[in-house]
């Protein structure tokens, strides 16, 4: 499956360790994953090798593992699959091979004045991309409110 990959960012006036909690921590994820999906969240430990989970009020969403941490500067997620309409995680179909290999990083740079640049990069199948980068620039920006 083709990917095109969706690259934005967003400078956030609010410490790197802010925007890192608001970026990680359930209580605050739950707010942004909602620009993709209604009641979306992520289910792991978000250490180096660990599964991620990522499902919505339909219990359906992506599977994935945490590729890098590093606290504060940088998150990335290797997506290997989906979970499907009876919550079985699938990583052969058709629709699993659409996410397979594709990737999504999270980068922090703090600069003198206090504020941190946010950039993100997501793979995306062809069909889904428009739809997905605007909901990117909305969640972004629920990402700077979060974070303030």
């Amino acid at each position: 499956m083709k990917h095109k990959t969706i690259k934005k960012s967003i400078e956030i006036n609010a410490p790197k360790e802010k925007v890192w909690e608001v970026l990680l921590d359930d209580k605050f994820t739950r707010i942004w994953y909602a620009e993709f999906s209604e009641g979306s969240h992520a289910e792991t430990d978000w250490k180096i090798g660990s599964k991620a989970l990522f499902t919505d009020n339909s219990k359906t969403g992506i599977v994935g593992k945490i590729i890098e941490n590093k606290p504060s500067e940088l998150i990335s997620i290797g997506y290997e699959g989906i979970v499907g309409a009876d919550g079985i995680e699938d990583y052969e179909s058709d629709k699993a091979m659409e996410v397979k290999g594709s990737y999504e990083t999270y980068t922090l740079s703090q600069n003198d004045e206090g504020k941190t640049l946010l950039s993100i990069s997501c793979d995306m199948a062809e069909n889904y991309f428009d739809t997905m980068s605007l909901a990117w620039d909305k969640a972004l920006l629920k990402i700077k409110t979060l974070s303030a």
